[in-house]
């Protein structure tokens, strides 16, 4: 049973991970951090939000400060920590030889930082593999390494894009509209519901510009060094995105246009949907506990995926694909949705997890 420390284990992040953990069967939550302001407090004194009640497994735990001597023993620290604290806060765990698992901004720029979806790009975690393997060999300590997760609304574009990229060569141009839940914007005490009832808030503050990088971290090679990767370039690959906030609870949904680049082998739309219903991650292929069954679900329904009705597919990291069909400016469209506080965040985390541990990377 693996020790799981928390960081920021009172906000909306922090608190997801200690629900998607309270019966998980490999990691046990041993250490929760917090604020200054909150250490010292028995964490159910916590506000709690994701859920009717603070899990009776987490409610006498003292909270601790983010200081990596409080974490001691653990073997991974999951990160819910908000980007204006996580710079400083999580270097100084992998300085301490932690693996940290981030699902802050700060540092998925950094080019030897893998920025992954589980259900896509697992592979990536190779350059973390050759690190500790050549630590290993020289008897050394596993060093301390960070993993970030992507932003919430990239997992659900990538996930499909990813599969077809693979069977059918580079997808050259991207344009995507996301409809984004209420809950990737976090807990705001005191924001009027006046600002999102009856209404779409047509910008997300740096949403876009995330978008439209991340997607080539995510999806582009491990260099030939294997020690980093080989960022696409816009040449390769250009995203061009649109993000509202919409006044669904959970569930984020993308209508998605896409080009591959290869024009003399566009596959057909029966070719399109087959790949993307037998896409099967390697994160379910090592039977890894919170990997979904399927990894994309192709809907036929033309009113489908819905968020109300389609986000829990597969506790929440399986992802909806429906209304896929030609395109007369692209070569294809699609509804996508996803479950953006799960395999959009701590899910993502969890799962991420689970792969170093099968990989035996803690």
């Amino acid at each position: 049973m693996a020790k799981v420390g928390i960081l920021g284990a009172t906000g909306s992040v922090g608190q997801r991970f200690l629900l998607l953990l309270s019966e998980h069967p490999d990691f046990e939550v041993s250490v929760l951090g917090a604020s200054s302001r909150s250490a010292g407090s028995k964490y159910g004194k916590t506000t709690w939000r994701v859920s009717a009640e603070v899990p009776l497994k987490y409610q006498d735990l003292i909270i601790k400060e983010c200081k990596p001597e409080n974490f001691k023993g653990c073997d991974i620290i999951f990160s819910g920590l908000d980007a204006d604290a996580a710079g400083d806060i999580e270097k100084s765990f992998v300085d301490a030889g932690f693996c940290v698992v981030s699902n802050a901004k700060n540092y998925r720029r950094s080019p030897d930082v893998p920025l992954v979806v589980p259900t896509v790009n697992s592979e990536h975690l190779s350059i973390i593999e050759k690190r500790v393997k050549e630590a290993r060999a020289k008897g050394l300590k596993r060093p301390g390494f960070q993993v970030c997760i992507s932003n919430c609304s990239t997992a659900g574009l990538v996930v499909p894009l990813k599969p077809l990229q693979d069977k059918f060569g580079p997808i050259r141009y991207v344009s995507v509209t996301t409809l984004q839940a209420i809950s990737g914007a976090g807990f705001s005490p005191g924001t009027p519901g006046m600002d999102i009832l009856d209404n779409v808030i047509p910008y997300i503050s740096g949403e876009e510009d995330k978008m439209e990088w991340e997607a080539k971290k995510i999806l582009c090679p491990v260099n030939k060094e294997g020690d980093g990767f080989a960022l696409l370039s816009d040449d390769q690959l250009t995203v061009s995105a649109q993000c509202t906030r919409v006044a669904v609870s959970d569930g984020h949904t993308e209508c998605v246009s896409f080009k591959f680049k290869d024009r003399d082998s566009v596959p057909t739309l029966e070719q399109v949907k087959d790949c993307l219903r037998n896409y099967q991650c390697e994160a379910t292929k090592l039977g890894c506990h919170s990997a979904p069954k399927h990894s994309i679900y192709v809907l036929e329904d033309p009113d489908r995926p819905q968020p109300r009705l389609d986000r829990n597919r597969d506790a929440g990291f399986g992802v909806s694909v429906g209304r896929l069909r030609k395109d007369p400016i692209f070569d294809y469209k699609m509804v996508v949705l996803s479950h953006n506080t799960i395999i959009g965040a701590a899910g993502s985390g969890i799962l991420i997890g689970e792969l170093l541990a099968a990989k035996n990377l803690l």
